[in-house]
């Protein structure tokens, strides 16, 4: 099964630039150190998936001219995850209920936050309906499509990412178990966060990164989720191994079947 994933967003939570950051990289005139918060398109030939909403969804639907798909897969709960979920709007007005694929854990996490689209009565008039369907740990299908999910730590909280054929999209990484680590054996293309050089408490930096590629041999590995003390887009990319890629905003990433 050919795969083709769009990286629409590939900051941390805070994107790139930072508000009122008078860091270099903030001011860079690359637009690849230009970064939104993350967040990803994955699409076989009749199956279109989006990983997370976070708060520039809406800009990147816009960018990447996406007018429909099939489900929404969430990592976690975290805001920049989850923030752009009011911006559904436009595709329930089209599409009727979005399928939303999440754990119990970010189910109850989004009804405190998002309560008014997720009760019974006097619903306020507009709101888009979700479609919510729980997942653990087991496969899930949408419209012929296979899609493992691949339980992660988070340094304090589960993460999920989420295998389609030989593509697999995690962020927001700290740790992996062994079993876990089966699912990603034998990829063509792997999208993992890698935040900066320096060791952090909820994700892996550049060393605990490349070890992990090291370990998983991936044909090839695009890093996300990072962070501008990372530095410059064309000076890390110089540093990393054959095969291992920074990725960008808007990359479109195809694998081989």
């Amino acid at each position: 099964m050919k795969v083709k994933l769009t990286i629409l967003g590939t900051g941390t939570s805070q994107g790139i630039p930072v508000i009122g950051s008078d860091h270099p990289v903030c001011h860079s005139d690359d637009p690849r150190d230009k970064r939104l918060r993350v967040s990803a398109m994955i699409e076989t030939d009749d199956c279109r998936l989006l990983i997370d909403c976070g708060p520039d969804f809406r800009q990147q639907m816009l960018v990447n001219e996406i007018t429909s798909f099939d489900a929404l897969l969430f990592t976690h709960e975290h805001a920049d995850h989850t923030a752009g979920l009011d911006d559904l709007r436009p595709f329930f007005f089209r599409q009727g209920a979005i399928p939303c694929y999440m754990t119990t854990r970010v189910h109850e996490a989004l009804k405190q936050r998002f309560n008014y689209m997720f009760v019974e009565e006097n619903k306020y008039p507009g709101v888009a309906d979700l479609d919510v369907r729980i997942f653990d740990k087991e496969k899930v299908e949408v419209k012929g499509v296979s899609i493992t999910p691949v339980l992660a730590d988070h340094g304090f909280i589960p993460v999920h990412g989420f295998r389609v054929g030989d593509v697999a999209y995690m962020t927001d990484v700290k740790t992996i178990e062994e079993e876990e680590k089966e699912k990603l054996k034998n990829l063509d293309v792997l999208i993992i966060n890698m935040l900066r050089i320096e060791p952090h408490c909820t994700h892996l930096n550049f060393e605990e990164a490349l070890e992990l590629i090291e370990e998983l041999k991936p044909a090839r590995t695009y890093f996300t989720h990072i962070s501008h003390h990372l530095g410059f887009h064309a000076t890390v990319q110089e540093s990393l191994p054959e095969n291992v890629f920074l990725a960008y905003d808007n990359l479109v990433i195809e694998s081989n079947p």
